[in-house]
């Protein structure tokens, strides 16, 4: 919602306050934060629906053994609305010995409580797991009078030392027994998510008896909790049948306080659809503003909203004029406000009242920007601060004609000083305004002040963002109608954050202007290290399956063909990992065990999800390939029997999805040892990022020569050898060295294409130069014009949330986007 024209004087008069008595070091908010005295009650404010009866639980735990320690223990109860690092509720436990500690808190009965332990004394330490990361959270469903027996596996300075075993089975409807995707699953700090078909894997599970929780991230389903016993190296079948909730309306009429007018309030809250992403983003926060549900503007100092919400749920929800963490409201006392509500049985109507936004005796400070002319006028503006590293973004509030104004209440009380900065559509490190570029900028300094503040900004210019006035020239071509059968396609880049989500479907229907009929997903899953074979999803890098879910029906309501292509996320470049990791027997045989999950899981996405076609291959991939070869020339390893492995697959997947399977050939290295199983799939698609021009400085008559040896020679003989349809995608960045040269980072060695991809750091030796990847864009249409046997053209790589013109492979706001307009819509035009 956009502030109303007659608001904007009134509201730059109106947004003023107080300021700042204190400071409080905030240190990396990936440990400790901050030590709050404990309250009689552990309960967040009631909403105006009473809550239901406290019941005590006794939480028991046992630490690891530590000599000559002067430790305590500590439980944090853990609000995921601010922030987990951000506003903990902490406890010291009782002693019972140097390895037992208790303590009894109470809880509304219906709560599922997110908490974990502290160790504090002569050094602090949230608790690690068994994989040597830092619990995120535990959780409880308090269902009555309770006791939780846990056990710290490790600290940060004292690694897990005992047997372990897993915790593993199938998750399903109790209605209707369909597996069900996406549930969190948690045991003794470690957490996973249910696949598409609804199995699970809680692996490095400490021996002994743990509670093991499945949380629904939507409350669509009822939260179940049992004790799972775990024996070492041992599998603990562990499989659920979970009560779908049902779902009410509920109806929140919010008052707020009459120094903000108009200005977008959003609902900040501890599920899915309330904004929260489930995971660790930048400052500690956990959810994004722009997914949070914004109210309807009634009046000067009214709102409403209608949500469809899960009964029997535990709501903890806020208001705010920004995130979870700023500009969220306080309580009279200067402390962030948690609401909670146990959702009732029926629909109903609750009316609240916001106390504050204002926080101790700071006074608000107020940012007004304008922003250039040639801002996108789809675009919104986002404004990013730095009180002890740079945060999530926050969307501004317009006031038209390319001015934006936002005004910051709180916090203040924790900080003594901050600084800021602008940019596009969340996506600051990228979209950037050119004064504050790049990942890691100083930004623009502010002193917390008793005064009232305001600051009239002026962005000059947007890195990687001058458009021309000038429309792109095109050579105009015989276009050959192919009919809608042609794959006329985009393919989206893997890299994900959760700020992209609420830019999809913008995203879409301009990738629908083109004239495109299909596009491609990258669904990706991430390896952490070298030497675990482990895949899995990192919430925040990976997107989660409701992410997927909504970004399909959003394809498909705009009639857009859609495919998955599932790439993994690496912790380095992928040819590296391949090279550094040890790739012996038992390591292969893990490989192959979790790419097949992985593999599995997408099909069963596109099958349940009505997905047109499900892409396997692509470049990362050659080495677990029959006769595999790293990138250096050296044999990878792969077993003898990778052949029958890879056809087991594909035929496993053939059970999983009856749709078109395509498998990736990259272009020349996977052409120099076709495997045999590729007669199996459907169709081939041969993806072109490596050099191919002969000259030095080609024309774009030279590179459309220079492909046409390519295409008739090993693609071609591709063709024929498996007389499948071919489909050509290409991702040449928007560089000079593009077509002649591979593109090299700063020690001179070559990299994939998708190492410019955004956010990244740029790259000096490489010249930025849009006509160049027109040229080669126009080079290759006119080649696949020109052979009738190719069935599609793809641009790859993509970049979602935001038009740039940078020197990235993606053509979102580049003249190159203007060829696949020029061309789609004439080439997939019905045959005469």
């Amino acid at each position: 919602m956009k502030i109303g024209r007659n608001h904007s004087s009134r509201l730059l008069s109106c947004l003023i306050g107080l300021s700042v008595t204190f400071s409080l070091f905030l240190s990396s908010c990936s440990d400790i934060v901050s030590t709050q005295t404990p309250p009689v009650v552990v309960s967040p404010v009631p909403s105006q629906t009473p809550l239901p009866p406290q019941a005590v639980v006794t939480f028991a735990v046992e630490v690891p053994s530590v000599k000559n320690s002067n430790q305590s223990i500590a439980i944090d109860i853990l609000d995921e609305v601010t922030g987990l690092a951000l506003n903990p509720n902490r406890f010291e436990m009782q002693t019972q010995d140097n390895q037992h500690y208790t303590l009894r808190l109470p809880f509304p009965i219906g709560s599922v409580v997110k908490y974990r332990y502290l160790r504090e004394g002569d050094s602090s330490s949230v608790e690690y797991n068994t994989h040597g990361d830092q619990v995120r959270y535990r959780l409880y469903y308090v269902t009555g009078t309770g006791l939780v027996n846990d056990n710290v596996a490790a600290w940060n300075n004292l690694p897990f030392t005992g047997a372990t075993g897993r915790i593993s089975g199938l998750v399903v409807n109790s209605s209707t027994n369909a597996p069900i995707p996406g549930l969190l699953m948690t045991a003794n700090g470690i957490q996973t998510f249910t696949n598409a078909d609804g199995t699970y894997n809680l692996e490095g599970i400490p021996t002994g008896t743990h509670n093991m929780v499945a949380y629904s991230l939507d409350g669509s389903y009822h939260t179940f909790q049992q004790g799972a016993n775990v024996e070492a190296n041992l599998n603990t079948p562990a499989s659920l049948k979970l009560t779908p909730s049902h779902f009410v309306n509920i109806t929140f009429n919010v008052s707020v306080p009459a120094d903000v007018v108009g200005a977008p309030l959003r609902m900040s809250g501890n599920l899915y659809q309330l904004g929260n992403t489930f995971a660790d983003l930048a400052g500690g926060v956990n959810s994004v503003a722009s997914r949070m549900p914004e109210l309807t503007f009634v009046s000067e100092n009214r709102y409403t909203l209608t949500l469809s919400l899960p009964s029997g749920a535990d709501i903890r929800y806020k208001y705010t004029l920004g995130d979870g963490f700023w500009n969220s409201e306080q309580t009279s006392a200067g402390q962030f406000r948690i609401r909670q509500l146990m959702v009732p049985e029926t629909d109903q109507v609750i009316d609240e009242k916001v106390d504050t936004w204002k926080s101790g005796s700071s006074a608000p400070i107020t940012f007004e920007v304008k922003v250039p002319d040639n801002t996108p006028p789809s675009d919104t503006l986002s404004i990013q601060f730095n009180p002890f590293g740079w945060m999530e973004p926050i969307p501004m509030w317009s006031l038209g004609n390319n001015r934006w104004l936002y005004t910051l209440y709180g916090p203040q009380n924790l900080l003594s000083s901050l600084s800021y900065r602008y940019c596009r559509n969340d996506q600051c490190g990228s979209a950037d305004d050119s004064a504050t570029q790049g990942l890691n900028p100083a930004g623009s300094p502010v002193n917390i002040s008793l005064l009232p503040q305001n600051f009239q900004d002026e962005i000059r210019s947007w890195a990687w963002w001058n458009p021309s006035s000038s429309p792109t020239t095109i050579v105009a071509a015989d276009i050959k109608p192919r009919g809608s059968s042609f794959v006329a396609g985009i393919e989206l880049q893997p890299n994900y954050h959760p700020s992209w989500q609420s830019h999809y479907l913008p995203m879409l229907q301009k990738i629908q202007t083109t004239g495109a009929n299909w596009v491609i997903l990258t669904p990706s899953w991430s390896y952490t290290t070298i030497s675990s074979a482990v895949i899995s999803i990192i919430p925040g890098q990976n997107p989660l399956w409701p992410d997927l879910v909504n970004t399909i029906d959003q394809a498909q309501d705009l009639k857009l063909n859609t495919a998955v292509f599932p790439t993994p996320i690496f912790p380095q470049l992928y040819d590296q990992w391949w090279e550094s990791s040890p790739r012996d027997s038992s390591w292969w045989q893990s490989w192959f065990d979790h790419y097949r999950v992985f593999i599995l899981n997408n099909a069963d996405l596109c099958a349940q999800n009505k997905v047109q076609a499900l892409i396997l291959g692509g470049d990362w991939l050659l080495p677990a390939l029959p006769g595999g070869l790293l990138k250096n020339g050296q044999p990878s390893g792969v077993p003898g029997d990778a052949d029958t492995r890879w056809r087991q697959l594909i035929a496993e997947v053939k059970q999983h999805y009856s749709g078109s399977i395509l498998w990736a050939i990259p272009y020349p290295d996977g052409m120099k040892t076709l495997p045999a199983f590729l007669s199996e799939v459907d169709q081939l698609y041969i993806l072109f990022s490596s050099p191919f021009a002969s000259k030095s400085s080609p024309t774009e008559q030279d590179l459309e020569v220079d492909f046409t040896h390519l295409i008739d020679g090993d693609v071609l003989l591709t063709h024929n050898l498996f007389n499948k349809p071919v489909i050509i995608g290409i991702d040449y960045p928007s560089i000079h060295q593009a077509a002649v040269e591979c593109v090299k980072d700063s020690t001179n060695t070559c990299v994939p294409s998708s190492f410019l991809d955004q956010p990244s750091p740029d790259l000096p030796g490489a010249t930025l130069d849009l006509q160049r990847q027109v040229d080669i864009y126009n080079a290759v249409l006119a080649v696949v014009n020109q052979h009738d046997w190719i069935s599609g053209f793809v641009s790859r790589g993509y970049y979602p949330p935001a038009a740039l013109q940078d020197k990235s492979r993606s053509i979102n706001g580049k003249p190159a986007f203007d060829v696949l307009w020029y061309w789609y819509s004439r080439i997939i035009t019905a045959k005469q």
